[in-house]
């Protein structure tokens, strides 16, 4: 069992949907392993921040092969909320990696957003960043860890080494690529690769290296 982030640790919040927003359908992608005490609080509060949402929108919830009961809090979830809320579950652990990808292949939006089932991302933030999406046509907004508690030298320092890396590699420059928080046009996906829980932007299908299009905006994530 994962220690649980419950409701009561993440601030108040008012939906705040973008009033131009343009017409779309929008997937949330969010990988779970034994998250079992997180699944009401999760699904909670992505309903606190998507029910005026003025287009469809679904949560596509994995279950990396759970040992616990989040699949059955899931299932009971599903049943309350209704199915825009799908759940892939694997047969086995595969890793937060191949959980994703399984994800993004049930998802059935044109705007795909990815987040982790631990509530350190919160999703009150994701019609802001649809919105950056679409109104400024960006292929990908990315979310990053503004008030990091990790430790300086097991985390952070590894952490800023790997982000230069995959930039000098890729030419695509992001604040934070482990940040599961992402924003993206389904369109893009082929251009977007799985990297220890994060989203690489390595290539676009259809575009150039250089004519990707990513934006960067701060994430709730703590730690």
């Amino acid at each position: 069992m994962t220690e649980s982030t419950q409701l009561s640790s993440l601030p108040p919040a008012t939906p705040d949907i973008p009033a131009d927003l343009p017409p779309h359908r929008l997937s949330l992608v969010v990988p779970l392993y034994n998250e079992e005490d997180n699944v009401d609080p999760l699904l909670e509060r992505v309903h606190l921040a998507l029910n005026p949402y003025p287009y469809p929108w679904e949560v596509v919830i994995v279950d990396d092969g759970s040992s616990d009961n989040t699949v059955p809090n899931l299932e009971k979830a599903a049943k309350r909320y209704g199915p825009h809320v799908r759940i892939v579950a694997l047969m086995r652990n595969f890793k937060q990696t191949a959980a994703m990808q399984a994800g993004l292949d049930a998802a059935r939006g044109d705007v795909i957003v990815t987040m982790d089932g631990d509530l350190q991302n919160d999703p009150i933030d994701i019609p802001r960043m649809v919105g950056r999406l679409l109104r400024e046509d960006l292929d990908l907004v990315a979310g990053w860890r503004k008030n990091r508690k990790d430790g300086m030298i097991l985390r952070k320092i590894p952490s800023k080494i790997a982000n230069r890396l995959i930039a000098r590699i890729t030419g695509v420059h992001l604040q934070d690529y482990g940040c599961s928080l992402k924003a993206f046009r389904a369109s893009a996906g082929m251009g977007l690769h799985a990297k220890g829980g994060g989203w690489m932007p390595a290539r676009h299908g259809n575009r150039p290296r250089s004519n990707f299009r990513p934006n960067k905006r701060p994430s709730g994530q703590t730690s």
